[in-house]
């Protein structure tokens, strides 16, 4: 009588771990993709914060809003456009978007400026996205 002493895994418990790491992924991924829009949004919204306070800054020296993101030399975060879409002595308007965020936009506005000039956004001083 021999006693066979093989050692290993049989085809069914293989089977039954690669479907529960399927079952694992397919609830990880859409949580991982979740996380990603979150972070972009809150970089733009970073960024826009950021942009406000340097608006401040240069309306004290200068008496007027920036025209654009370039005369206030700021950095922006990686993938970050920030447009001004109104700027005066009295107000501005802003919006932002990341190249990861398809179709989505921020926007804020300040003092006289339109808020259709910064839309989403609907209040002043307000970062609005959507």
């Amino acid at each position: 009588m021999t006693i066979s002493n093989r050692r290993g895994f049989t085809l069914i418990e293989l089977l039954i771990v690669v479907v529960v790491i399927g079952i694992l992924a397919t609830i990880a991924i859409p949580k991982f993709s979740a996380m990603r829009t979150k972070s972009y949004i809150a970089a733009v919204t970073s960024d826009l914060k950021n942009f406000a306070s340097h608006q401040e800054l240069y309306l004290s020296n200068e008496y007027s809003y920036a025209p654009d993101v370039a005369t206030l030399d700021m950095t922006l975060t990686d993938n970050i456009t920030i447009t001004v879409n109104e700027a005066t002595g009295i107000g501005w308007a802003a919006t932002a978007t990341h190249s990861g965020l398809a179709g989505a936009q921020c926007g804020i506005y300040f003092g006289t400026a339109a808020a259709s000039g910064a839309s989403p956004a609907t209040a002043p001083g307000t970062v609005t996205c959507n």
